[in-house]
């Protein structure tokens, strides 16, 4: 199954790297949060991948065509005694089978506008795989995949998440008076978590520049034909310096959700 990745955002509220790379190639351990993704989704046999490229995508390029395949695996250098033959014996192999197609899709384009971009390169696939490409989770997408095939009217499944913040949930009556206020993590109180699963149906409910989550999910809504798929173990998204930080503790720490694969 295809797995669409969006690639091409600035990542504005990641200045202290996106203004050198884009925010899919910020680094989480030795590799980018993009590989991450793309590990987890290869964990479960998702190994054909379609990169929404917009801003500075030509780092995402340079990336994975100059690939250091050592810097994540174990190897076994051979001749590296200054005899001048020199040769690397890897022990494991990251991308071996994937296929990973780049698609140009625009420098300020939507979400919506990039799905539309590379429809072309779906063709053929009854459902596909999307994802923000900027959050890490342990989400079974496994699971995900299996709800929407399941029932044929389902058009699409996402992952939905408990707040990652807590924030103040208002009460406010019909005069503007408050009335009471919850912790966002004690209320009902779920959002996006950008792990999306779709059928091709999908693109006849998106109109020419559409964002995906707003018009066409709200079509889907009204004729109960979208699922969200509640998770309530590890999801988080990297917006800030400080969630990079806390990723980058965990992968270190040999304690990262995500890493499905070690």
């Amino acid at each position: 199954m295809k797995v669409v990745l969006f690639c091409g955002g600035r990542g504005m509220r990641m200045r202290e790297f996106s203004e050198n790379i884009p925010k899919p190639m910020v680094p989480v351990g030795p590799r980018p949060i993009l590989w991450h993704l793309m590990r987890y989704y290869a964990h479960y046999g998702h190994t054909d991948f379609v990169i929404c490229l917009g801003y500075k995508g030509d780092h995402i390029k340079r990336y994975f065509l100059d690939y250091e395949e050592w810097l994540s695996n174990d190897f076994v250098l051979r001749g590296g005694n200054g005899s001048g033959d020199v040769a690397v014996e890897m022990l494991n192999t990251d991308l071996d089978n994937w296929n990973i197609t780049f698609v140009d899709t625009g420098l300020d384009a939507n979400i919506g506008q990039r799905l539309v971009a590379v429809r072309e390169h779906l063709a053929g696939e009854e459902m596909f795989l999307a994802n923000y490409g900027d959050g890490l989770s342990d989400c079974p997408i496994d699971v995900m995949v299996d709800e929407v095939a399941a029932d044929p009217e389902i058009i699409g499944n996402f992952l939905c998440v408990p707040p990652s913040q807590s924030f103040h949930v208002v009460e406010i009556d019909v005069d503007n008076r408050a009335t009471d206020f919850a912790e966002a993590d004690s209320a009902d109180v779920w959002v996006n978590g950008g792990y999306f699963v779709f059928r091709q149906e999908l693109f006849d409910y998106i109109r020419p520049g559409e964002e995906l989550v707003y018009e066409p999910f709200r079509r889907l809504m009204d004729e109960r034909r979208l699922l969200a798929h509640r998770h309530e173990s590890f999801w988080m998204g990297m917006d800030t310096f400080k969630d990079r930080q806390e990723l980058d503790d965990m992968h270190q720490a040999g304690a990262a959700p995500w890493e499905k694969w070690i």
